[in-house]
């Protein structure tokens, strides 16, 4: 992914103007900035939703996302539905669970009755059993404790993945970024 004097505007309010930055294997971007700085904005655009920019954006054909939104309310039934309808490698899917401290007894559990740090873990535990070229995560860590962050860092250097991710949580994000965009 490349973008080159990238400028998105809403009306008559510009969000951001002229953001360079390119995506190779093995990077892993910070998209950083206040509320309504144009992080969202930028990953929608990634993601191919029409919103209208200035500048170039250049994605590799074929390129396969694996993204990790923010929302954790469509998720609902129960595990085994949800490896089903989403084509997951099970015993991937349950090992990256467990990693991120996901009790086997909850396994068995309505998604509904998880707490919004457990549907998080579905969610990324999906995301990095997904065979994809890059993972595009918006805040991650929203629920998660310290312990599941600290496996869920572990889990981003064993798969080598390559992520254009927002985060608030500066430890995570030093830890794990090697390039960063400040959004003003």
């Amino acid at each position: 992914i490349e973008a080159y004097n990238l400028s998105i505007r809403y009306d008559d309010k510009e969000v951001f103007n002229d953001i360079n930055f390119t995506i190779n294997d093995g990077d892993r971007l910070q998209l950083k900035g206040k509320n309504g700085s144009g992080k969202s904005s930028i990953i929608k655009l990634i993601l191919g939703n029409d919103i209208s920019y200035l500048g170039e954006l250049n994605i590799q054909s074929n390129l396969k996302i694996s993204y990790v939104s923010q929302e954790t309310s469509d998720l609902k039934g129960n595990l085994t539905t949800y490896i089903k309808v989403n084509n997951i490698n099970e015993t991937l899917f349950k090992t990256i669970l467990r990693k991120m401290d996901f009790e086997r007894t909850d396994f068995d559990k309505n998604i509904e009755n998880y707490s919004e740090g457990q549907k998080k873990k579905i969610l990324l535990a999906k995301s990095i059993s997904e065979t994809a070229n890059i993972y595009i995560w918006d805040e991650p860590l929203n629920f998660i404790d310290v312990f599941s962050r600290m496996q869920i860092e572990k889990l981003i250097e064993d798969y080598n993945l390559t992520m254009i991710f927002v985060e608030h949580d500066e430890v995570f994000s030093k830890k794990i970024a090697n390039k960063v965009i400040e959004l003003d």
